[in-house]
């Protein structure tokens, strides 16, 4: 009795310790800027980017699928590197900030190698946010209006 009742406390915590995450599988497009810079030496940097699929979302991370662990010789985890995500919901874009935190390798043969990343949001407009949220609350079922309407009902 004692032990069921300890378990129950522990699920509660672990539930409320971490947002739940929700399988989506959503286009995704992970960039950032290159660093170029040798000393005093810069040059423009250029926008560098991958594309995938997100596999689940929460309200604090998101995990997504890309074909490479790296863009040239920039990895996607490590070094607090802030990404740029734009995920396409169904009702528009959003765009946010995230760091790369895990990683790992999935696929059967090195043809069908992919890359699992688990990803940290650390910043998104306040607009896109609550669509997010929204999306994470009911999903493809109820699309939220970008704009409110304010049509002048017929009489």
């Amino acid at each position: 009795m004692i032990r069921e009742l300890i378990t129950k406390l522990r699920q509660t915590f672990s539930e409320r310790s971490h947002s739940a995450r929700k399988p989506h599988n959503l286009p995704i497009k992970i960039s950032f800027d290159a660093e170029h810079s040798t000393g005093r030496l810069s040059s423009p940097s250029e926008k560098l980017f991958i594309a995938g699929e997100t596999t689940d979302i929460s309200s604090s991370g998101i995990g997504f699928v890309v074909s490479s662990i790296r863009i040239k010789e920039y990895y996607l985890v490590g070094q607090d590197r802030v990404l740029n995500a734009e995920i396409d919901l169904p009702g528009g874009k959003i765009k946010m900030k995230v760091i790369g935190r895990r990683y790992e390798k999935v696929g059967i043969h090195l043809s069908t190698e992919r890359f699992l990343i688990g990803a940290e949001i650390v910043d998104m407009l306040h607009a896109d946010r609550e669509r997010y949220e929204h999306f994470l609350r009911y999903g493809r079922r109820r699309g939220k209006s970008a704009e409110p309407s304010f049509e002048a009902s017929p009489r």
